[in-house]
């Protein structure tokens, strides 16, 4: 596993009671799609405080993932611990995401309903918590 910067996960960024959006980048050290995105979304993640970004490699944390099948490079999870906001792929490009960041983390971004994948998240949370 490789982190986006040294662990985004501090809630203490976010206010007293709010939630604390996570960006999960699932990917596979072998993507070179992937491997090429990885800086721009440390550097996306450096400049975002209040949000948790983490980077998840499939493969090496396989236990983690489960059973959902992760078809197509970079797939990204965003949302927090009981609230799912986007899961899909997405294009590899640092702007498209960072769009998708400011859109979905805030007051205007609209619940997703997939249990599989909300519970993928709330795992991911809670192993770097």
């Amino acid at each position: 596993m490789t982190a986006a910067s040294p662990d985004h996960g501090d809630s203490s960024a976010a206010p007293e009671g709010a939630p604390t959006w996570w960006v999960v980048c699932l990917c596979a050290e072998w993507c070179n799609v992937c491997r090429a995105i990885h800086p721009e979304f440390d550097a996306l993640a450096a400049r975002s405080p209040g949000v948790a970004f983490t980077w998840v490699d499939v493969e090496d944390e396989e236990q983690l993932v489960g059973d959902l099948d992760i078809e197509t490079f970079p797939t990204v999870l965003i949302g927090s611990a009981h609230e799912l906001r986007f899961f899909g792929a997405i294009q590899p490009q640092a702007a498209v995401l960072a769009r998708m960041v400011d859109g979905l983390t805030g007051d205007g971004g609209a619940p997703v309903f997939d249990p599989q994948a909300l519970a993928l998240l709330a795992r991911i949370i809670a192993s770097r918590s």
